[in-house]
């Protein structure tokens, strides 16, 4: 490490990368109490994973996935292995000057780019990988049933929200710690068509909007896309709704889907975050110092229950 860069600025971005309000919806999620592990550490193919008994995380079957790569790989008779996501940034270059800062204010100037971009990403994949894949037994994906928004999708309304609880009571989720991530659609058509929920999102300032038949409330801009169709009256057979995989692109009748969980289904686990500095020194072109951040995480299902969505349905 360059003598003039402080050791400081890595602390401070592992810092600020785990206390950021852009998914307040992950607040008291426990955090995943085993060690990680680092395979080929130094290289491009490094991984960083964990290692959990069977008890703590039940593997699932996958039909059809649209989240890669898989987060849960049967490792052995009782032991689950979890590779955690890997974010990299690209290289950004940076003063002698300001390497030579080591007040928060200076780091922050320097690493937000950084920072914000692994954060972005790394929560879009989370809710992604926390949405079920389809409408099944144990995971309901509710279908909205409102008017026309001019668009050909149907809007939110309350009765959906009600059929979700039921199927949330059903399989008798517990009433505490159901949690309800509404995607910017959603969140629009209840200010249209409720007052209530609109004085609600008014006087919100925390991230969480409020708790609504049996969940609590909260918004995401990046929840995942579903492909929606939904047949005409009498049409069979019904094409079921499944969730996109991440970055695909997004068609007709393709809508973003808000995302139920009960908490305690949902671990996460912060990894490691390693600094890449290049002294300005071994740079006798451009005489600037280059500047990039390694960071893995992982927000996943225990298991595949206790997980839902709303969904906007297409116009016939």
């Amino acid at each position: 490490m360059a003598k003039n860069f402080p050791d400081i600025w890595i602390g401070r971005v592992e810092k600020n990368l785990k206390n950021t309000d852009l998914a307040p919806w992950l607040d008291g999620v426990p955090e995943i109490g085993a060690e990680t592990i680092m395979i080929g550490e130094g290289t491009d193919a490094e991984k960083c994973k964990i290692f959990l008994p069977t008890t703590d995380f039940e593997p699932q079957v996958f039909i059809n996935n649209t989240t890669y790569p898989l987060a849960l790989q049967e490792y052995d008779d009782d032991t689950i292995e979890i590779a955690l996501d890997k974010y990299q940034t690209a290289q950004t270059s940076i003063s002698d000057d300001a390497a030579l800062g080591s007040s928060y204010d200076v780091i922050d100037t320097a690493t937000k780019s950084h920072t914000s971009a692994i954060n972005t990403n790394k929560y879009a994949k989370a809710i992604h990988a926390i949405a079920p894949n389809t409408d099944s037994a144990n995971t309901p994906v509710v279908t909205t049933t409102g008017e026309n928004d001019g668009t050909g999708r149907r809007q939110l309304i309350r009765k959906d929200l009600v059929a979700l609880k039921k199927k949330f009571d059903v399989l008798q989720v517990p009433m505490t710690e159901r949690r309800l991530v509404l995607c910017p659609d959603h969140i629009a058509d209840l200010l249209n068509i409720d007052q209530h929920f609109a004085n609600q999102y008014y006087n919100y300032s925390d991230g969480k909007i409020a708790k609504s038949f049996g969940f609590e409330i909260y918004e995401n801009v990046s929840n995942p896309y579903f492909s929606s169709y939904v047949p005409a009256a009498g049409q069979t057979p019904a094409v079921p709704a499944t969730k996109k995989s991440v970055g695909s692109v997004v068609g007709d009748g393709d809508f973003q889907a808000s995302v139920a969980f009960y908490v305690p289904n949902i671990g996460k686990k912060t990894g490691l975050t390693k600094q890449y500095f290049s002294d300005a020194k071994t740079d006798t072109a451009n005489q600037t110092n280059k500047l990039n951040y390694r960071h893995y995480f992982i927000a996943v299902p225990k298991r595949a229950q206790y997980i839902g969505a709303l969904i906007s349905g297409k116009v016939a």
